[in-house]
């Protein structure tokens, strides 16, 4: 079908049968198996913990390294995403994901900490690819007006799979072991254990693959609306006119999604270690996996909520209500002790769920043909998760319950993001998207 240029804060095109709302659809799917696959690691990792005695720096500094992916994939994918295109890259990095997770099988056979680094770097990249393509694809293909609700609609089933990953963590690999079902969250396991245990990441990530596998044969057979070639050669004309630093809501945008990022990993990866102490839940690892069910199932509730109120409320607005909230409970469990502080650090996750979809698109609001280079750079800025290895090291230094202060202190700076840093300042005339491909 040949292109039809259309304004892509319009919908489908005039005359055009470009299927936006199926598309949107598919790509809710791609949301949905990268925040499963993320959050897996909200298991994982104490599980690695135990089976390979880490400290809490190197348990973050698995994490650390998948956020470091983000920077130093994001690039290389927008080069990708100009090569080969949108639909290509998004099956590309769903098969350079599948291609990690099977990573993880000799990992577990060899009970290595560096090829495990080596898997989540390569999953992270993968994820990487489809979030520089999906992310600013969602969020131009609508009105502007309504680009955040649109965009936390479909983040709405980021957390859905972030949602059910616990579970299905929790059930095949925390529940499979001795470490994952000793009271208090501990154990002094044999060499003979910890290999054992190790074994029960394996059918997991087995699966994980399959499913990426498929998911990558479905999308290259289904057919997406395009940006066209044209445009974006206009668009690299344009680009030449312009500078990135001039727009304040990108300028601040770009540090308010790494501190964001650093609070909500910092929650999701001391999350089971936290609730299992005995004097916060006194759980199993396994039961605690289970509960940060609740944690990111808050955060899809809250998506779906946000999505609805940002059809008549200003996403800066909810964004600075959010984070305030957030803030107040983040210093609960900071100082609480018993169930108070076990379930303040559980509904972070309602409040910090609108934070990164709207974060972005409040970030590329106004950059016109600056877009995928401003999408580009608040994708890099995910890599701000890395820095959760510090909080890592303040837990080991200065306990863990202690270290959620740093969360705290992330959320103060996207309240300063929401109240004043997302103003949009020079602003410019939206890129046009095409036609099917």
């Amino acid at each position: 079908m040949p292109a039809v240029p259309v304004s892509p804060r319009a919908g489908a095109p005039s005359g055009s049968s470009a299927p936006y709302g199926a598309a949107l659809s598919m790509l809710a799917t791609l949301f949905f198996m990268w925040g499963f696959i993320t959050v897996i690691n909200g298991t994982l990792l104490p599980h690695l913990r135990s089976v390979m005695v880490l400290s809490y720096a190197q348990t973050t500094l698995i994490e650390s390294v998948w956020f470091i992916a983000y920077f130093v994939a994001s690039i290389p994918s927008a080069k990708i995403i100009e090569r080969i295109g949108y639909k290509k890259s998004m099956v590309t990095g769903l098969i350079v994901m599948a291609v990690g997770a099977l990573i993880m099988i000799p990992a577990s056979m060899l009970l290595s900490y560096y090829v495990v680094l080596t898997a989540m770097f390569v999953i992270a990249s993968g994820i990487a690819l489809l979030q520089v393509a999906a992310n600013p694809y969602v969020a131009v293909i609508g009105p502007a007006e309504s680009s955040s609700s649109r965009l936390n609609l479909v983040q709405a089933f980021n957390s859905m799979g972030t949602t059910f990953a616990p579970l299905f963590g929790a059930y095949l690999i925390l529940g499979r072991s001795v470490s994952g079902t000793t009271e208090g969250g501990a154990a002094s396991l044999t060499l003979e254990q910890r290999l054992a245990d190790a074994q029960t990441v394996q059918l997991p990530y087995l699966i994980v693959a399959v499913v990426l596998i498929v998911l990558a044969v479905v999308i290259a057979r289904f057919k997406l609306p395009a940006m066209g070639n044209a445009v974006s050669r206009h668009s690299r004309e344009d680009r030449k006119n312009h500078s990135l630093w001039k727009h304040r809501n990108l300028v601040f945008g770009v540090p308010a999604i790494a501190i964001y990022l650093i609070a909500e990993i910092g929650v999701g990866n001391l999350f089971v270690n936290f609730v299992s102490k005995p004097d916060i839940g006194n759980l199993t690892h396994q039961q605690a996996g289970n509960y940060l069910f609740l944690l990111w199932g808050g955060m899809m509730v809250g998506r779906f909520i946000g999505a609805f109120l940002m059809r008549s409320v200003k996403a800066e607005t909810v964004l600075a209500v959010a984070s305030a909230l957030a803030f107040v409970v983040m210093v609960i469990t900071t100082f609480a002790h018993g169930p108070i502080a076990m379930w303040s650090l559980i509904s972070v996750g309602l409040f910090h769920s609108i934070m990164f979809p709207t974060i972005f698109t409040l970030g590329i609001k106004g950059l016109g043909p600056l877009t995928e280079e401003g999408s580009g750079l608040l994708i890099m800025a995910i890599a701000g998760g890395a820095l959760v290895y510090f909080q890592g090291k303040f837990a080991d230094a200065y306990g863990l319950q202690e270290s959620f202060i740093i969360c705290a202190i992330c959320e103060l700076y996207v309240l300063f993001y929401a109240l004043w840093g997302s103003k949009v300042t020079n602003a410019l005339e939206d890129e046009v998207v095409t036609g099917v491909a």
